[in-house]
């Protein structure tokens, strides 16, 4: 029977789009997660799975960075990139780290049914209507560069990154891990080493380079502030 992951911390989504690959695939399996982490506890216990769709603004995802964990992770596994966001830019660079491919959570039925046929045939997919603006431009060899660095960080070393670039100490990393301050130290010397990076700081300014700010979010707090 195959196997599939929807990962996206909007329940009510979450419920719709499985309903509807449900309607698209007889005798699919769905399951699903609703943060990063529990998204790579789920492919832990389900190697059956032939496909995960992401939301790329899930909690622990920090933008790009938990899309190249996972890669690097279950390199098995293709990924879609699920998102109200259409921004060439950052579809391109979704692909970069490893997307194959990008769904708009406004898709159709017959979109998604194309989606999942093209991904699970091992192609990429786009939108027709965001092709070209998507291939417009080629894909930055820096991102590919970055991706290729996270993608061999353990995932117990991505967590300390990015405990790290909020500038958490030696310390509160450990007791936020339930850790030794020694094994934070061996972590955080193996991350400079494999991001070929010098210091905290600079690990830093490369976790912020792969944020993604969420536009639903950006609207619901400009809408809030225009209502206070």
């Amino acid at each position: 029977m195959p196997s599939l992951l929807i990962a996206d911390d909007h329940p009510l989504f979450r419920a719709a789009l499985a309903q509807a690959v449900r309607g698209l695939v007889p005798g699919l399996r769905v399951l699903e997660a609703e943060s990063l982490e529990a998204a790579r506890q789920q492919l832990l216990a389900h190697p059956e799975i032939e496909l995960l769709l992401l939301d790329l603004h899930m909690p622990g995802s920090q933008g790009l960075v938990g899309l190249a964990a996972l890669r690097g992770e279950f390199p098995q596994v293709p990924v879609l990139m699920v998102s109200a966001q259409d921004d060439p830019a950052v579809i391109r660079r979704a692909l970069a780290y490893g997307a194959t491919g990008y769904v708009p959570k406004s898709l159709d039925l017959a979109g998604i049914r194309d989606a999942l046929d093209t991904v699970l045939a091992g192609g990429t997919w786009l939108p027709p209507e965001l092709q070209a603006a998507v291939q417009a431009d080629p894909v930055d060899p820096a991102d590919r560069d970055v991706a290729s660095r996270l993608a061999r960080l353990t995932p117990q070393q991505v967590r300390v990154l990015q405990l790290l670039a909020r500038g958490r100490l030696n310390k509160q990393i450990a007791d936020s891990l339930g850790i030794q301050e020694r094994t934070v130290k061996a972590h955080v010397s193996a991350i400079f080493e494999r991001l070929g990076v010098r210091n905290r700081t600079q690990a830093g300014v490369l976790l912020s380079s792969l944020e993604l700010a969420d536009p639903t979010r950006l609207r619901a707090s400009a809408d809030l502030g225009e209502a206070v």
